[in-house]
């Protein structure tokens, strides 16, 4: 290319400048206008959140009464009609899926403190929106203004949700009219957390910002991710147990989550979320926004003792104690043979049983569970007379379980070395866990007994008491049987 043509090139591009400059004048640059307005929304307009769990609670009620016809029945949804008078809920964002957590929903609850009154108590709803990355717009906080004509509310997993009516269920609010149904104030308030203890979480606190203190993870998932584990299907559950009580929550983590590779915090502390249930609806959790609401900053955990002496080769020839239930009378507590049967909380204890099943091999033996009981908490203790371990050398220790599908409930094998032999004195007892001994596990066969191995309890001293410690999580539907049978230590 010769001198002259780039010069004509350069003279064209600078012409082209010219005239596309001279054609917008300085003062027609716009800055966007980002400003939220204050949605008009008459407060005669504005109803609560209890109305519309209410309305929840009728279209229930009125599917059990036998009121709808055969086209309506098996809803159990409240519909908000278009031809309603408009009818709005205002809330605050409780939930954020910057981290992943959280998908194409939000969680909103109709209080930012816990300052609301006794007549109208702190909820919330899950709000279905067929629209990602959230946060953005309706960020942590964000006060929003809900229109209810045109929706539904329902239950989904075991929780209230909001979402468009789709045949018997709450479906999706669709992106391209989800700003129409959710409007956001200029608001952004501080959420302050409803501090509160795994023991006294109600149904009332679904869907809403709690903080439990005073917590850590159990002992025995300390070297877990919060969902990156080869055994984590969609999401990754992890046990969050009380300091101050032993209750315990599952910390649910999905397996997107930004953090999921994280290790779970070593520590005890406190924790903020959403108090949930998992998708299946089996049992509670606890769902966090991000790994920054965990502040486990506290380096004494609340581990009891174990005590592990290992395994014996050969079990003793002399016994000490010895229980194959034989002689107690079927459906009646366990009594007699020194054991003490105490039920901590619930109704449920350890009663005679026998099986016409495929682990009646053993004949008379030991159940606790409280699948359907009702309780809202079961702990049932089942402990042996005292064994003095400094007269002979060389105790063992074996016996078999079996269960009836444990799900959420849990046993324990328990030692004492300062119970004072009463039923006051158990709670204020030291116990510690004997970690050699074999419990069935969910996941076994439930139709088998497993034996404990021989459990080896030369290490220790004194005078020792055992106990086989059942708690049930609470969960009506979902809390099994654990039983118990042929006990004998020797030496």
């Amino acid at each position: 290319m010769n001198k002259v043509n780039k010069i004509l090139i350069l003279l064209g591009v600078f012409a082209f400048v010219v005239v596309i400059t001279s054609c917008v004048q300085d003062d027609d640059y716009v800055i966007p206008n980002l400003s939220t307005n204050e949605p008009d929304v008459s407060q005669n307009n504005i109803t609560t959140f209890k109305a519309v769990v209410q309305r929840y609670v009728s279209a229930v009620d009125a599917d059990e009464d036998g009121e709808l016809d055969d086209n309506e029945r098996g809803s159990d949804i409240g519909v908000f009609e278009t031809d309603e008078a408009d009818l709005y809920i205002t809330g605050y964002v409780v939930s954020s899926d910057k981290a992943g957590n959280f998908f194409e929903e939000l969680i909103i609850q109709n209080y930012a403190d816990d300052s609301n009154p006794d007549e109208n108590p702190r909820l919330g709803f899950r709000v279905e929106v067929n629209v990602s990355s959230l946060y953005n717009t309706y960020e942590f906080g964000r006060k929003v203004f809900i229109k209810l004509n045109g929706l539904a509310v329902g239950e989904s997993n075991g929780v209230l949700v909001l979402g468009k009516p789709d045949g018997t269920q709450v479906g999706q609010i669709q992106a391209y009219e989800f700003k129409d149904f959710i409007m956001r104030s200029p608001e952004v308030a501080e959420i302050l957390p409803k501090i509160t203890t795994i023991s006294n979480l109600s149904e009332l606190d679904e869907n809403t910002f709690i903080q439990l203190d005073d917590v850590q993870i159990n002992r025995n998932e300390l070297d877990k991710t919060f969902a990156g584990d080869v055994s984590d299907e969609f999401d990754g559950f992890r046990t969050l147990e009380s300091c101050s009580d032993n209750s315990t929550l599952i910390l649910q983590t999905s397996t997107f989550a930004d953090f999921k590779s994280l290790a779970v915090p070593q520590l005890r502390g406190s924790i903020k979320g959403i108090f949930s249930r998992d998708f299946r609806d089996d049992f509670s959790v606890l769902l966090i926004n991000s790994r920054a609401d965990i502040t486990f900053d506290s380096s004494e955990r609340c581990d009891p003792i174990e005590l592990s002496c290992g395994l014996a080769s050969t079990q003793g020839t002399n016994n000490l104690f010895a229980d194959d239930f034989e002689s107690q009378s079927i459906g009646s507590l366990i009594s007699g043979n020194g054991w003490t049967n105490y039920i901590e909380s619930g109704t449920e204890g350890w009663e005679a049983y026998f099986s016409g099943g495929t682990n009646s091999s053993l004949g008379v033996s030991a159940r606790v569970g409280s699948f359907r009981s009702g309780d809202a908490s079961s702990v049932a203790w089942l402990i042996s007379p005292a064994i003095n371990l400094d007269a002979q050398d060389n105790e063992t220790l074996v016996y078999k379980t079996s269960n009836s599908f444990s799900d959420g409930s849990d046993m324990e094998l328990l030692f004492s070395n300062d119970w004072d032999g009463t039923t006051e004195g158990i709670a204020t007892a030291t116990w510690g866990i004997l970690t050699d001994g074999y419990i069935t596990q969910d996941s076994d066969f439930f139709g088998a007994w497993f034996d404990s191995g021989i459990v080896d309890l030369s290490c220790a001293s004194g005078t020792m008491y055992i106990a086989f410690k059942y708690t049930g999580s609470g969960e009506a539907d979902f809390d099994g049987t654990y039983e118990l049978d042929e006990i004998s230590i020797d030496y």
